[in-house]
Formats: C-alpha cells, sequence, structure tokens
C-alpha cells in the first residue's frame, strides 16, 4: 500500500461505486452525520447535506457480539447491512447489500490493520480481491484521533473533520462533516466512517 499522502480524487477521476452509482455526484459533497446513542444500547447515525436534506440513516447495537447495523434511505429502505464476525483481535465487518447475507451480495469486507494500536486503521476489500488479500481502500481515524480519511491508493477520497469533545463523546452524541470527493460513493464513505467510529466508542 502506498504511503498515504498522495493527491486527491477530483473531478475527471474514474467514478469509485460500491454501493451504488446513485450515491456518486459529479462534484465534492459536504455532509453532516450525526450519532446518537439511544438507551445505550443501540446506536443512530443520521446524515444529511448542508440544506438540512437527510440522506442516509444508520442503526444498530451499541454493543453486544456479531453485532449488525443497517443503513437506510430517508423512506426506510434497506441498502446495505453491516455484520460484525465475532470479537477478535482484528475487529472484521462484512458489509452485504439490502438485508442480504448471501455471498453474491457482498459489497466489501474491512478488517482492522493491527491487533493493538492508538490509531484505527482498516484495510477495505471488494469480493474480487478478497482471496489475493489485496485491499481496495485503506480508512483510518477515529473520533479521539480528530481525524478520519479514506484512501484509494495513495489518493485521498474522503475526509472528516469535527470538533472534537469528550463531554459529548462520552454521552453518545456527537457529529462528524464529511467531505467526500467528486465521483466518490458517499453511502460507501458513510459505512466506513461508522465502522471506524465503532471502535472509538468506549463510553
Amino acid at each position: 500500500m502506498p504511503k498515504n499522502n498522495g493527491t486527491e480524487w477530483e473531478v475527471g477521476d474514474p467514478t469509485i461505486s460500491v454501493v451504488g452509482e446513485q450515491f456518486c455526484n459529479p462534484y465534492p459533497m459536504e455532509l453532516i452525520v450525526k450519532r446518537k446513542v439511544h438507551n445505550f444500547s443501540r446506536d443512530h447515525y443520521e446524515v444529511f447535506d448542508l440544506s438540512g436534506n437527510l440522506l442516509l440513516q444508520i442503526e444498530g447495537q451499541a454493543w453486544g457480539f456479531n453485532r449488525k447495523r443497517v443503513m437506510r434511505d430517508p423512506a426506510g429502505f434497506t441498502i446495505l447491512t453491516m455484520r460484525q464476525k465475532g470479537i477478535t483481535l482484528k475487529n472484521k465487518w462484512e458489509v452485504y447489500g439490502g438485508d442480504s447475507k448471501d455471498r453474491e451480495d457482498m459489497l466489501f469486507v474491512a478488517r482492522q490493520t493491527q491487533a493493538m494500536t492508538l490509531k484505527t486503521s482498516l484495510d477495505v476489500f471488494l469480493p474480487d480481491n478478497l482471496k489475493r488479500a489485496v485491499c481496495d481502500f485503506r480508512a483510518s481515524g477515529g473520533y479521539s484521533n480528530i481525524s478520519f480519511k479514506v484512501f484509494k491508493s495513495d489518493s485521498l477520497i474522503a475526509g472528516v473533520t469535527h470538533k472534537f469533545s469528550w463531554g459529548s463523546f462520552c454521552k453518545g452524541k456527537y457529529n462528524f462533516r464529511v467531505r467526500v470527493n467528486p465521483e466518490v460513493d458517499y453511502a460507501f464513505i458513510v459505512s466506513l466512517l461508522v465502522i471506524v467510529d465503532d471502535n472509538e466508542n468506549l463510553c
């Protein structure tokens, strides 16, 4: 994997569509992702554009083994399902289109790069590259690191900025501001953000 210090994905670069082309726009997108824990048992994320329009919503268990998170559109239609594969030293999630568990509907697998690190880093594999163990994307960061970035090879395709507060973090309620580069699948980026953020939810 090249060093993550290269160029940014720009207008005119090939489309990166993992979840679906309907989530790719030919211009940079700014998203607001809001997270809240309900009754200390369920996470709820909402994704808005800068005009306040709801684009995506994600719900799932905040604790437990073999957790599941479901991404839906504003009408409640299931877009994808994220399933954690047990509790291991290297956190692993499998992501499928809709409610499916079938291999032919797998979108990607995200696996923690190293077992014991202060900064979360994920290797992301598309189904065709799983057997070759060649990662297609890398995501790193998290809330306590005050950063989140996604790279394809050495090109930055998305990043996050936010105002850090331990108080809001431990209450389970905080916001991310996500910049998704042109022609990049924002549903895919948000799903990676949720997975990386999962490793940071210690309170």
